[in-house]
């Protein structure tokens, strides 16, 4: 994948169909110490340590419509070129956390891509979750939290797009007054 955001969002579709009622998202940006961190944690169904430990295996998915499954493998490859590693940790009925680390100036690291968009999509495909995206760049801070904002389907069943357009411009605002555009 070209971008960052799309293993993110990728990752996070895992904890979406793992049945998760939350899932956060914290990417810190540190020069000084010439790194980058992404961790994905969710409260969703999690894995045995059978399944954890096969997890990074290409040729190993849980679920029943096919029998592989690129997107954790592929990311782990992307952090190992960019000078770093992927982890996984999971436990049955608790949840998953999947821990990339990458060195921020590093030639083959992937641009962060569009995290605004990322986010929005998520959100408007997965109301019903609880979703705080925290993004740190050199100790400077935006928290974003779904449960702060307006409803994004109202009681007939339909999108507000007003809403979902609030949250985009808070999401871009909270970005660039930490110095990420």
């Amino acid at each position: 994948m070209r971008e960052l955001a799309l293993h993110i969002l990728d990752i996070v579709q895992n904890s979406i169909s793992a049945n998760a009622a939350k899932i956060v998202i914290e990417i810190e940006e540190n020069d000084d110490a010439d790194q980058l961190l992404i961790k994905i944690i969710d409260d969703g169904k999690g894995m045995t340590p059978q399944q954890a430990a096969r997890v990074t295996d290409p040729f190993f998915t849980s679920r029943t419509s096919r029998s592989l499954g690129f997107g954790v493998p592929f990311f782990k490859e992307t952090t190992r070129m960019a000078g770093g590693d992927l982890t996984v940790e999971s436990e049955l009925g608790k949840g998953t956390t999947v821990t990339a680390t990458m060195q921020l100036t590093h030639l083959n690291r992937p641009p962060m891509g569009d995290m605004v968009e990322t986010m929005v999509c998520i959100l408007m495909s997965n109301p019903e979750i609880n979703f705080i995206y925290t993004h740190r760049i050199n100790g400077k801070c935006y928290r974003f939290d779904s449960t702060k904002f307006e409803r994004l389907v109202d009681d007939s069943g339909t999108m507000n797009f007003t809403a979902l357009n609030q949250i985009k411009k808070s999401i871009q605002k909270g970005l660039d007054e930490i110095g990420k555009s």
